[in-house]
């Protein structure tokens, strides 16, 4: 395997939950850092929304990899950011056999 060209920075983001004092919590992203990556774009589909139809892109993401546990390690659940553009990852493996690298599987939508 050659080396993939990391050429994008992304901005890593975890939810945090937080009490509401009413027995509930409220979310929000927080940042977790920056990782450089590389995208490959898959085929967009429509998929229906609540109220819209959302255009949805799939994205394989290749990141640096991290030791498992570490924060900078992308994991299922979490997203990363480019400027406005989200895209949520949906699961995370080793792009290569010697674990350099992490191939996330993220997914992009845009209300249309």
């Amino acid at each position: 395997m050659t080396a993939p060209h990391l050429n994008r920075a992304l901005v890593l983001e975890g939810v945090v939950r937080t009490s509401d004092g009413a027995g509930g919590y409220t979310e929000t992203w927080a940042a977790l850092g920056t990782l450089w990556a590389a995208f490959r774009p898959g085929t967009g589909s429509d998929v229906p929304g609540e109220e819209q139809i959302l255009a949805a892109v799939p994205y394989r993401i290749t990141v640096r990899a991290a030791p498992a546990g570490a924060v900078s390690r992308p994991k299922a659940g979490q997203r990363f950011r480019e400027g406005t553009r989200l895209f949520p990852i949906l699961a995370v493996t080793e792009a290569d056999p010697y674990g350099r690298f992490l191939t996330c599987f993220a997914r992009e939508e845009v209300a249309t």
